[in-house]
């Protein structure tokens, strides 16, 4: 039970320091556009949406890139150069943004 006390406590004093910037995320989000589009709603089916998913989905999605755990040599590219924070900013973005949204 101490363990877990332990863990819980080290997951509520980290949980603000990864929380992103939406407003830094869109900015950095331009680049994703190309494929994701713009606000992070994908017209062409073979680039998923990224508008609405849980924030700790994308983090975990793009730091899997970066490590190689996950699989794609250009999303691999795309998120090498990519700091702890630009991935919290991006992922603070698309979590605030409407999966329904029709802005393109």
């Amino acid at each position: 039970m101490p363990k877990l006390l332990i863990i819980a406590a080290a997951m509520l004093v980290s949980a603000p320091a990864l929380a992103g910037d939406a407003a830094a995320g869109k900015e950095k989000s331009k680049v994703c556009a190309a494929c994701h589009g713009e606000n992070g709603v994908s017209q062409a089916p073979d680039f998923p949406k990224l508008a609405g998913q849980y924030d700790d989905y994308i983090v975990r999605a793009l730091n899997d890139y970066k490590s190689g755990a996950r699989k794609n040599p250009i999303m691999a590219a795309q998120v090498a150069n990519l700091k702890r924070e630009d991935i919290a900013d991006l992922a603070a973005y698309y979590a605030s943004q409407s999966a329904l949204s029709t802005k393109h």
